[in-house]
């Protein structure tokens, strides 16, 4: 009979606070609401120390803290959530952590592929992202099931980003873009143009465009996937991105909550759209100053490549 009373009265207070939550996203939905939103999860460790917990509790005290941070995003309408997992120096970390950790990681992805699962109830399309090679067999196996059983969904998009830093990003792009660019050239010789980088370079000069240009890095990207967020937030109190998304965050809101990421709560996420929509006009001039910046960055590698284009036939014309 206790039993039955305390499932009701639970059952009330969901569905009381499911009613307010949509009441008080009908009035955010007023102003803009951000499209995507990340998430740096800070300050799990932190409060299993707080608690006094065994260890690796803080990361499922986590976890149950992202399953309601997902759920108020897609509720809210936001797209594209994209989530900071574990960083390519969290491997060096004790081996135990670390394998604690990915055996975690896997018992979760298998969570959420389940049919009843959140993923699935709000239609949302999961991609890992960053040098998965760097994950175990078993690891890599659960995140390509994972991948592959979401691959219908299409309301929304989490982004788990795994093995992963912002750094390794931007040179995993820059290889693909040269791959691809020197796969071109080497169709180009075949077809029998002789020494064709340097009419390549020439013709690009002329026409004024790039070898390799900023859409051509950013396509290659592993967060491809997803635009540039709108917000980043960042638990614990910290203002440092941890090498995580800065090429895509210079126009974007950072917030940075004082609690630790088990702690995180519905209100902090009304408190960051609320800020957000405040400094939207001052974010989005900021936005198009970082496009201006991606242009110079442009016109670098412009010019490196083309003195490569023009350099290498000489060279090999003096070697050979």
């Amino acid at each position: 009979m206790e039993k039955r009373l305390g499932d009701q009265a639970t059952r009330i207070y969901e569905h009381f606070g499911s009613f307010l939550r949509r009441c008080i996203f009908s009035v955010l939905s007023v102003g803009p609401i951000p499209v995507h939103i990340a998430f740096i999860m800070d300050g799990n460790r932190r409060y299993a120390k707080k608690w006094n917990s065994l260890e690796g509790a803080g990361h499922r005290f986590g976890y149950i803290a992202l399953t309601y941070m997902l759920k108020y995003c897609y509720e809210l309408g936001v797209k594209y959530v994209t989530i900071y997992a574990f960083s390519i120096d969290n491997f060096k970390r004790c081996p135990e952590e670390v394998e604690s950790t990915m055996q975690l990681m896997e018992e979760k992805i298998e969570e959420l592929i389940k049919e009843e699962s959140l993923v699935n109830l709000y239609g949302v399309r999961i991609y890992f992202l960053g040098d998965l090679k760097l994950l175990s067999k078993s690891g890599r196996l659960a995140v390509e099931r994972a991948m592959a059983a979401t691959a219908g969904n299409s309301k929304a998009v989490l982004s788990i980003c795994v093995a992963y830093t912002c750094t390794d990003e931007i040179v995993h792009a820059v290889q693909e873009c040269c791959e691809e660019k020197w796969d071109e050239i080497r169709e180009l010789e075949s077809s029998g143009s002789g020494y064709g980088l340097i009419s390549i370079g020439a013709n690009e000069m002329s026409k004024g465009q790039s070898t390799i240009n900023v859409i051509d890095i950013e396509r290659h990207m592993y967060t491809a996937v997803a635009p540039d967020p709108d917000i980043i937030i960042r638990t614990s109190g910290e203002t440092r991105l941890s090498n995580f998304l800065l090429w895509q965050s210079a126009g974007c809101l950072l917030y940075s909550p004082s609690v630790l990421w088990p702690e995180i709560g519905f209100r902090h996420l009304v408190w960051a759209v609320l800020d957000f929509q405040r400094n939207f006009s001052c974010l989005r001039r900021k936005r198009k100053q970082s496009e201006v910046l991606q242009f110079h960055i442009w016109l670098g590698v412009r010019l490196f490549l083309s003195i490569l284009a023009i350099s290498l036939p000489i060279i090999y014309w003096f070697v050979f």
